[in-house]
């Protein structure tokens, strides 16, 4: 499934992967938050209550996840406090739910507290 993500000026395009946490997430969209920086990070909390599903803390940039201690969508988008090298890294493990199909450096612009929508790409 296709999602866009819009986070004040930048509007980007997703993919949702076939996991059981990606079809949680497509069935609670649309979805409103602020985004919260954590690095090259976003993430903010969503209306999904899962546990770990394949998770890991090695991602790659473009990567979408859910991080379950704090029921948190992520876009990963550069290097995180976490990272060992120029990859992004998770602060703990996550479920990587899909991928972006805009340039992930979009992101870079977003600030903390930008009002953040998640809805299905048309």
């Amino acid at each position: 499934m296709r999602i866009r993500i819009t986070a004040g000026d930048v509007s980007a395009l997703a993919e949702l992967n076939e996991s059981r946490t990606a079809a949680a997430i497509a069935a609670a969209l649309p979805i409103d938050g602020r985004a919260n920086t954590w690095g090259e990070e976003i993430y903010f909390p969503i209306p999904v209550k899962l546990g770990s599903e394949n998770g890991r803390v090695e991602v790659a940039v473009g990567d979408l996840g859910y991080w379950p201690p704090g029921s948190a969508f992520c876009i990963f988008f550069g290097r995180t406090p976490a990272s060992i090298g120029p990859e992004p890294r998770a602060a703990s493990l996550v479920n990587v739910c899909g991928r972006l199909l805009s340039d992930p450096g979009l992101f870079r612009k977003v600030k903390d507290g930008t009002p953040i929508h998640l809805e299905p790409a048309e």
